[in-house]
């Protein structure tokens, strides 16, 4: 691995076939692109097989949470920015109280029925299965410190860009 000047390492171009001894030059964004795409598309791939999309798992897992039972605007402001557009969760929230999975009650607030409920529970029992096939070979100490890693850049780009 090359160093610059200041002790900086210099950043090599994306290689899927990096040997473990020049990975620290491989881009971090190539990376974490490669394992989102990778990991996204294996879940939604399981969740496909049993007519679910991971967006109703985001909903339902966020009407179940909270110590009061949230509006439709809380969850579609919450969620949007992990959704693909501004009116994904909208349309998912539509599409669970068309199938019975939720209801609203007299304030327009959103609960999960039995259905639902048991639409959660299966669904966090398929999400572990996935997370134990991704997690494969990695301990809990790796995947934390693989995280602080992550959250650290995040954190030090925002920093830099005043974010």
């Amino acid at each position: 691995m090359e160093q610059l000047t200041g002790g900086t390492t210099d950043q090599a171009p994306a290689d899927p076939g990096a040997r473990d001894d020049v990975l620290a030059t491989q881009p971090i964004g190539y990376w974490s692109g490669l394992a989102h795409a990778a990991v996204t598309r294996h879940l939604r791939d399981a969740m496909a097989r049993i007519d679910v999309g991971q967006p109703q798992y985001w909903v339902l897992n966020r009407v179940n949470g909270g110590a009061a039972a949230p509006s439709r605007e809380d969850v579609v402001t919450q969620l949007t920015p992990l959704a693909d557009g501004p009116h994904e969760i909208s349309r998912v929230i539509d599409q669970l109280l068309h199938h019975g999975w939720l209801r609203l009650d007299a304030g327009r607030h959103l609960h999960l029925t039995d259905a639902g409920e048991a639409a959660r529970v299966r669904l966090r029992g398929l999400v572990t299965e996935v997370r134990a096939v991704v997690h494969q070979g990695i301990s809990d100490e790796e995947y934390v410190a693989a995280l602080k890693v992550l959250r650290t850049m995040v954190a030090n780009i925002e920093a830099d860009t005043g974010s």
